[in-house]
């Protein structure tokens, strides 16, 4: 066998610092567009993808690394062409792989390959590569904090399994986990302890900014030729959804615009992600988040990065939790709420954050300056939550609980997903801001991906598996180690392995925590009768239809009570709403 390593590495692993590299002989990139021709996936996502890999390329390149860049229909017809092309260059003494005579080495080149997240995928392409005579290793992937090695002695080596039911066998909670990184790593203790001695300031984390106030402004990034040229390729080559315009592309392509866009989050959003992480704003799709959830998923940026980061900005810039007050700058106050006041406290165990986790870069010498705010613990604490607590948990959770965890359906939802959810038209203002966002640039926050887009879908019934598809075609960010067992588990309910209830609520949520409500043309005081907000009758409907599951499931004692207190009259009542709006939505004239 030769003794030449080439380093192939995926589209979702663009990182030019990576170890791998290092022993690496030469480097393999496929660009493979089969996936893109079976189904509609947002422009932004396609052009983003294949922007970033074409950039990493020439990156690659400009560092001196060897690298073979090939497109094709599929990874192998990809690798069908390395192959060829090795073998030719070995029967003429250019590859490592022959002696210098001519003769080559029967056992074919060997690839060494960071293992991909999605599940089954490493053992899919070394079955690949060995069809065709060569062999290919699988290593740990850098790009997660933690290995699937650190999770087993976390778990004590036990795994499981879900059910036909949806029930897993045994099933984790986040916190638990988040609490275990943090002492392993280190990240925000001090002396064996949290700092500031709580490991969790979700409850400073809820509240809505006031009227008039302005997040930081989207740092944005000019298309450059490459780009340009790519985008123009998908719009011509894909049958694509959303907008396929550049005019609102503004992702970083490269690992430089990445390390930017985190600089521009720690000076300048870092201090508002706190108090309003939760808010949903009519017209800012952005608010105070880092938008770096798609760079650290492609790989443009280390997970570690983003976490280094901000709790350097919090040593060098940090105030107690709820110290500094962002709305000084915009004027009015701002109220807290929580998940607890609708029932729906999930606080000790998931938080309602997650597949809008972010990564990414250093913070420069102008973030550590004087003249940037404060940065309070419960900002700091509540981004670190999202990277080492919700992105490292959701990877390990989706590998252990795939394959069935894609298709669990614990409460047996079948509809089809609403017309709106493709075309956004609908009168429900928080449904079609929430879908406009993602129409318009492959993006929502988490709570709008959580509280409005599948907290909907779970109470008018949709399926989960249709409902993840969707999530994976429209989010710039999406994967599907990253869709499944935020949509399927937590959004849908579809299975107990992470979640110990649904995250169902009512229009009071939403009220509560955005300024939808007040300019919606349906009623969020008004449980029946036509005008009333969908979001009400579906989810009392929701819990009187789900009973048997869920009366009994950990937490939903305080509902149920609500549940027994209704008479025959009043349920009726909520029936008939809720049949009407489901009538409505199926017919995209919600």
């Amino acid at each position: 066998m030769s003794d030449r390593t080439t380093c192939w590495l995926l589209g979702d692993q663009l990182n030019p610092d990576l170890d791998v590299l290092d022993a690496a002989d030469d480097v393999l990139l496929i660009e493979a567009h089969g996936f893109a021709d079976r189904k509609p996936y947002h422009a932004h996502k396609l052009t983003l993808v294949f922007s970033a890999m074409r950039h990493f390329r020439d990156e690659l390149r400009e560092r001196g690394h060897d690298v073979t860049y090939l497109r094709a229909d599929s990874f192998g017809d990809g690798l069908d062409a390395f192959f060829a092309e090795r073998t030719a260059g070995a029967a003429d003494g250019r590859d490592g792989g022959a002696d210098g005579d001519g003769d080559t080495d029967s056992d074919g080149p060997h690839l060494q390959l960071m293992r991909p997240a999605s599940h089954g995928a490493g053992e899919r392409l070394r079955e690949h590569v060995a069809e065709r005579g060569g062999t290919l290793e699988l290593v740990d992937n850098e790009l997660f904090w933690t290995t699937p090695g650190d999770w087993r002695a976390w778990t004590g080596g036990e795994e499981t399994e879900i059910g036909a039911d949806g029930a897993a066998e045994r099933t984790y909670r986040q916190e638990n986990w988040y609490r275990h990184v943090r002492r392993e790593t280190g990240v925000l203790m001090a002396d064996g302890e949290p700092v500031g001695g709580e490991w969790n300031y979700d409850d400073d984390n809820q509240e809505t900014p006031p009227e008039g106030w302005e997040p930081p402004a989207r740092p944005t990034f000019e298309p450059d030729e490459l780009t340009r040229e790519t985008h123009a390729w998908v719009r011509e080559r894909f049958d694509t959804w959303g907008n396929d315009s550049l005019d609102e592309f503004a992702w970083p392509v490269t690992r430089d615009e990445a390390r930017e866009a985190l600089d521009r989050f720690v000076r300048e959003g870092l201090p508002a992600f706190g108090r309003y992480q939760d808010a949903m704003v009519g017209g800012e799709p952005f608010c105070s988040h880092s938008l770096c959830s798609p760079a650290i998923n492609l790989g443009l940026l280390d997970p570690r990065e983003p976490v280094r980061a901000v709790e350097r900005a919090y040593a060098e810039r940090g105030v107690e939790p709820g110290a500094y007050d962002p709305a000084e700058h915009g004027g009015g106050g701002a109220a807290a709420t929580s998940l607890d006041d609708f029932g729906d406290d999930d606080s000790d165990e998931e938080g309602p954050s997650g597949n809008d986790a972010a990564g990414g870069g250093e913070e420069t010498e102008a973030a550590s300056s004087g003249d940037l705010a404060p940065v309070p613990l419960n900002a700091a604490e509540g981004f670190i939550r999202q990277v080492i607590g919700w992105r490292e948990f959701v990877r390990h959770v989706y590998r252990e609980a795939m394959p069935e965890l894609a298709d669990a359906n614990r409460l047996e939802q079948s509809r089809d997903l609403p017309p709106a959810y493709w075309d956004g038209d609908t009168d429900m203002r928080c449904l079609s801001e929430a879908v406009g966002h993602v129409r318009e640039y492959g993006y929502a926050h988490h709570i709008e991906r959580l509280m409005v887009l599948a907290n909907f879908a779970l109470v008018y019934g949709a399926d989960p598996a249709e409902l993840n598809e969707w999530f994976h075609l429209g989010f710039v960010d999406a994967y599907h180690w990253v869709t499944t067992p935020n949509v399927v588990a937590m959004g849908s309910f579809g299975t107990d392995v992470l979640s110990s209830k649904p995250y169902a609520s009512s229009g009071s949520y939403v009220n509560r925590m955005s300024d939808h409500c007040a300019d919606c043309r349906y009623a969020v005081s008004r449980t029946t009768g036509e005008g009333a907000c969908p979001f009400n009758a579906l989810y009392w409907d929701f819990l009187k239809e789900n009973e048997e599951t869920l009366r009994g499931t950990g937490r939903m004692g305080l509902m149920y009570s609500h549940v027994d207190n209704k008479d025959d009259a009043e349920w009726e009542s909520i029936r008939e709403r809720a049949d009407r709006v489901r009538e409505l939505a199926g017919e995209g004239k919600l």
